[in-house]
């Protein structure tokens, strides 16, 4: 079996982007290592603790000059590029919206599921999703 294990997001700050993805999102810290170089490699992944292997994860990477900064916050030309699905849409969205985060419009139901964009903490567009269920 194959499958896509981490995707990139390019950050500002390490420590910010954890708070926003661990605390807001409800996101897992999987690892925090310092790199030689004076990086770090920070993991996340949607799912509580103990709930490791829900999906792919994102490895927060800081900017590292002008050109990686100049794409924080805009790595899909302002297209929804991020797709957190959930089993408890009304949840997350009431948990999400109580911890700050920035919906972008109210909630669907479209014949594929429940649906709502939202922005992370840099701009970044994201579909919070409960799929439809498969007949």
């Amino acid at each position: 079996m194959r499958h896509v294990a981490l995707v990139t997001l390019v950050v500002d700050d390490y420590d910010e982007a954890i708070r926003f993805y661990t605390e807001a999102l409800g996101f897992r810290l999987v690892q925090d290592t310092p790199r030689p170089d004076g990086s770090r490699w920070v993991v996340v992944e949607p799912g509580a603790e103990g709930q490791g292997g829900q999906g792919t994860g994102l490895v927060l990477g800081r900017a590292k000059d002008e050109a990686q900064r100049a794409r924080v916050g805009d790595q899909t030309g302002g297209r929804v590029g991020f797709f957190l699905h959930t089993d408890d849409f009304a949840r997350d969205y009431t948990r999400m919206r109580a911890a700050g985060v920035t919906f972008l419009e109210e909630p669907r139901h479209e014949p594929y599921g429940s649906v709502v964009v939202f922005q992370d903490l840099y701009g970044n567009r994201w579909d919070l999703l409960q799929p439809a269920p498969t007949a």
